[in-house]
């Protein structure tokens, strides 16, 4: 795991490099609950690991190299941030809960349990981020 910089907040991002296998998401979910811990938002524990093991399985499927980049920030003193770095272009495709077939919802779980979550075009590719608020900041 890399611990990078300060933010504004004070408080370090956490990033990891992740090889592209299915393995990755557990590695991805204690991470994101290694950092929540630190940071004492434990409460956004469950959630946090739900979307990113949402965010890293859609990235196993659909990135087009041998790795993936995870990075958990914290923007502000009550919200953090996960992103996932890939190297397709491919806007991720969030699937109606009705639609046919096994998979492909995830990102609707996703949209239901974070505050907000967007795609970032890269020059290589895409970022994929979500992002979860402390309920009691509001």
């Amino acid at each position: 795991m890399t611990v990078t910089a300060s933010r504004p907040t004070g408080h370090p991002g956490y990033s990891e490099t992740l090889l592209r296998r299915p393995e990755s998401v557990a590695t991805a979910r204690r991470l994101v609950r290694t950092a929540l811990a630190a940071w004492g938002l434990e409460e956004l524990a469950d959630d946090g690991a739900l979307v990113v093991s949402e965010l890293v399985t859609n990235a196993v499927q659909h990135a087009r190299s041998e790795v993936i980049r995870l990075v958990i920030s914290r923007p502000d003193p009550a919200t953090v941030r996960i992103g996932v770095v890939d190297k397709s272009k491919a806007p991720p495709q969030r699937h109606r809960p009705g639609s046919e077939g096994d998979s492909g919802r995830g990102l609707v779980l996703v949209a239901a349990l974070a505050d907000d979550w967007g795609t970032d075009p890269l020059p290589w590719g895409k970022r994929v981020w979500s992002e979860l608020r402390r309920k009691d900041s509001w």
